[in-house]
């Protein structure tokens, strides 16, 4: 039986995956620091193994998650909080990267050594970090972190023929994305993203970036002088 090992299982995109990876036969680790939901998530299938842990302190995500073998990770956990008017706070800033970059980090130092030659892991960004959105700065500075790592460790990881891919969702209709107070193009539901997400897998797509005409344009965008990007970016601020 083919295993996956899912952060973030407790809801939005991780929960979904959970549920559709078990509703195909795979047995599925679903992590997450919220024991109320995460117990509902594993109570809709017997393939659903719950495991309880903070991915931000890293003692006790390897504890939890050293010797645990899969045959796909997929790293979810994220959040996201905004800085307004320019205004740096650093608490901000520390707990999304510690959850968003750090955590995934946490969750690799206990993970690989165990994972097996023809494994997957894959990591979930954004593509947020394409542009400097305003008010993005921690958040798009996570996802951009998280891209750099995905990309560099795959390169490294090919020697053990172990695959990485890296996720970059638009926007997805999530508890997350439902607390921003700004209109959300081409925004998807997350059993679409849990289809895409899992079609792109198993065929071994490295970069899996949807939907696909978001991408694109702001791929485009990105492509930009930098001076134009910004430019770009004020006009969309309010």
């Amino acid at each position: 039986m083919r295993r996956v090992l899912i952060t973030g299982a407790s809801s939005g995109i991780g929960k979904q995956l959970a549920q559709d990876y078990a509703a195909e036969g795979w047995e599925v680790t679903a992590c997450a620091r919220d024991g109320v939901k995460l117990d509902a998530v594993a109570a809709t299938s017997p393939l659903i193994s719950p495991l309880l842990f903070d991915i931000t302190h890293l003692q006790e995500t390897r504890r939890a998650l050293q010797g645990r073998q899969a045959d796909l990770v997929i790293l979810c956990a994220g959040t996201c909080e905004y800085l307004d008017d320019g205004v740096v706070e650093a608490e901000k800033v520390a707990r999304v990267m510690n959850t968003n970059f750090i955590g995934p980090v946490n969750c690799l130092d206990a993970l690989l050594p165990g994972l097996a030659p023809g494994s997957r892991v894959a990591l979930v960004g954004s593509t947020a970090c394409l542009l400097p959105f305003s008010r993005s700065e921690a958040y798009g500075a996570s996802k951009a972190a998280l891209a750099f790592f995905a990309r560099s460790l795959a390169v490294d990881l090919t020697q053990r023929q172990i695959s990485v891919s890296l996720i970059q969702p638009g926007f997805v209709d999530t508890p997350l994305t439902s607390r921003n107070d700004f209109p959300m193009p081409m925004m998807i539901t997350v059993a679409q993203a849990s289809q895409y997400i899992r079609k792109k897998l198993a065929k071994g797509t490295s970069e899996i970036a949807f939907p696909p005409l978001f991408a694109f344009v702001l791929k485009a965008a990105s492509l930009l002088p930098v001076s134009l990007q910004k430019w770009l970016c004020r006009k969309m601020v309010r």
